[in-house]
């Protein structure tokens, strides 16, 4: 069951007052100063190309609960899929844009199944993961202001594009923002391939039949500039590699 019935179904059987304000967690929060980017094609994107803050996205029901605790490079745990890189790169726009060294970077995002860790054996989320902590991470960035993870590429669910979470804190700890990732789309994009027939032999089954699209995502759907689209290079064999500039007040 894909997790949007798991809201719909699983509050209604609870009798809770209301699935509007889960569904809506999964869309964005509050108002942010959206920045520039160099297109969203096929393979396009890679972050803010203009020196404005990155824009603001909700951590989703499924944020990381102890991420202090999950401070690695490699994410990938027990999961398998298709061999993935994340280059993440944190800039300050109160310096011109420059690299933010120093930066804590947390990351999570779903395993091919489209299911996270931490979370599970609910009606949002059937399958009982709470007692594992994959593909989550946390970094802090170097001179260069860029941190690296070595994941596996992600799956999908019902309602939402293929995409990754982040949150940013200064050096200190504190929050500068909560944002997302989306991919590239089209038919050579690496979702496409990855959820095409060649994916297959690496466990992605769903294929793009109900895959919603970055325009009809509730959260993407207005990154008109492509701002939140990364940059991914790669293919099936080699491994992908997804590129995203990030930038922060800091």
């Amino acid at each position: 069951m894909e997790r949007k019935h798991f809201l719909k179904n699983g509050l209604a059987a609870l009798g809770l007052v209301a699935v509007a304000p889960l569904m809506n967690a999964c869309k964005k929060t509050g108002t942010s100063t959206s920045s520039s980017s160099s297109g969203s094609g096929s393979e396009s994107g890679g972050g803010s190309t203009s020196c404005t803050v990155s824009p603001t996205e909700t951590g989703g029901p499924f944020p990381t609960i102890a991420p202090s605790s999950l401070v690695k490079t490699d994410i990938r745990g027990d999961r398998t899929g298709v061999a993935f890189t994340i280059n993440i790169i944190i800039k300050n726009i109160n310096s011109s844009c420059a690299a933010l060294a120093g930066a804590i970077v947390d990351i999570w995002h779903c395993d091919k199944d489209g299911y996270y860790s931490e979370y599970g054996g609910t009606s949002m989320q059937t399958v009982d993961y709470t007692a594992v902590h994959f593909l989550r991470g946390r970094q802090t960035t170097d001179a260069s202001g860029q941190v690296a993870f070595t994941s596996i590429f992600p799956g999908w669910y019902s309602g939402r594009a293929t995409h990754i979470h982040v949150h940013v804190y200064n050096a200190s700890g504190t929050s500068l923002l909560i944002t997302q990732i989306a991919f590239p789309e089209g038919s050579s994009s690496a979702v496409a391939t990855v959820n095409g027939s060649g994916g297959t032999t690496y466990g992605y089954t769903k294929g793009m039949t109900g895959y919603t699209y970055n325009a009809a995502d509730g959260v993407f759907s207005d990154d008109t500039a492509g701002a939140e689209i990364a940059s991914v290079t790669g293919s099936l064999s080699a491994g992908y590699v997804l590129t995203q500039t990030i930038n922060v007040s800091a």
